[in-house]
């Protein structure tokens, strides 16, 4: 399938994780769709977009086995935890608990909303080296402070790559009364996602990431009974009628590009005309056998055992100046991969974050373990 991709065929690109990229077909139809709308705006806006969006949503919510009613798109699974973040009626005191490991921007919204309304984050450290998914649940609800509210953690981890098991998480919050936010950025096409399995209260994913569906596309999703709370972070036309919904009052919020989000049913059926089961353990061998090698190299252990992992893998590096190295990464070898950190402080060793994606091959591993040996022996 590489042909299939507009990737720069000079550099070996294993950063799936950061932006995604779309195959050419995909991208194609995300053209159209901006064609289409230039040919007619007002036949586009005024007279089509609801049904075309209304298609793509039912679509999405087929592929996460979920009802069409509770999903919404968005550009990308920040502003959904925004949305949700935004609209929760804190109160002064209040517990919002993360692991150490969540995205820096997420990190960011819920000191901002903890800083506006007086409620506290509680970070829970992650216990390393994970082996066993009950060790995640038990960091999560050991000494939980009595007044915790919200539970925010992600479903892939992104600086390191870590599925955690969120289902398990929910179904425990929901048995205290405790409400869940789920951010699933690196899930949606990097592993099968059943959003009514999982339960919980509120779940966001990317569609341009693992999906492959054109930037800026992504979604919220929110069980039924919390509708009624949550506010749009634009007010626009579909506020305030009497038969106002979580759809109308998110989907239309005046003129913009929805080209990204009518091409995510064509991500899709890309994914399921190229047996994407397959693809996804063959990327996920190539893997766990790359982080391996990598952690061989220098001796040092992995931070989880493999069944953490899917696509998308961290190896610990020796002390580096992470700057000066992915630098001499990208300009001398030609390799974008980034560095990581774990916890919130940024004071922990490095990580090299691997991401394969359908286009990658052995021999972009292979490539990658040459150029560390080089870097990190010479």
């Amino acid at each position: 399938m590489q042909s299939d991709w507009l990737l720069d065929p000079d550099v070996t690109f294993l950063n799936h994780g950061s932006f995604g990229a779309c195959p050419r077909p995909v991208f194609e139809t995300y053209q159209r769709w901006q064609l289409e709308l230039e040919r007619q705006p007002v036949e586009f806006m005024g007279r089509r977009f609801h049904g075309l969006m209304n298609d793509a949503r039912q679509k999405l919510a087929n592929y996460l086995n979920t009802d069409a009613d509770e999903l919404v798109f968005v550009p990308n699974a920040t502003v959904g935890v925004n949305l949700v973040a935004r609209s929760l009626q804190l109160k002064q005191d209040d517990v919002i608990v993360l692991t150490d490991h969540e995205y820096g921007a997420v990190h960011k919204t819920w000191q901002f909303i903890a800083n506006k309304t007086g409620a506290q984050l509680c970070i829970k450290k992650l216990p390393l080296p994970l082996t066993d998914p009950q060790q995640v649940v038990d960091a999560l609800f050991d000494d939980l402070p009595e007044r915790t509210a919200v539970i925010a953690i992600s479903h892939i981890t992104s600086p390191s790559a870590l599925i955690l098991p969120v289902t398990e998480v929910c179904q425990r919050a929901r048995e205290r009364g405790i409400l869940t936010v789920i951010d699933g950025a690196h899930v949606p096409g990097q592993m099968p996602l059943d959003l009514a399995q999982v339960g919980a209260d509120f779940y966001t994913g990317n569609c341009h990431k693992w999906l492959c569906a054109p930037k800026g596309s992504a979604f919220l999703h929110a069980r039924s009974e919390h509708h009624a709370i949550l506010d749009p972070l634009v007010v626009s036309w579909g506020w305030g009628w009497p038969d106002t919904t979580f759809v109308n009052t998110n989907q239309w919020q005046g003129t913009r590009d929805v080209a990204a989000y009518l091409s995510v049913p064509a991500a899709i059926d890309y994914q399921q005309a190229h047996d994407w089961p397959t693809v996804r353990a063959r990327c996920h061998d190539l893997a766990i056998d790359t982080m391996h090698r990598i952690c061989q190299l220098r001796g040092l252990p992995a931070i989880a055992s493999d069944d953490f992992f899917a696509q998308m893998i961290v190896a610990p590096l020796p002390p580096i100046d992470p700057e000066a190295f992915k630098t001499r990464l990208y300009d001398d070898y030609r390799i974008e991969a980034p560095t990581t950190q774990l916890g919130l402080t940024h004071d922990g060793p490095h990580y090299l974050r691997v991401s394969f994606q359908a286009y990658n091959t052995q021999a972009n591993a292979d490539r990658l373990l040459s150029a560390l040996e080089a870097m990190l022996y010479n």
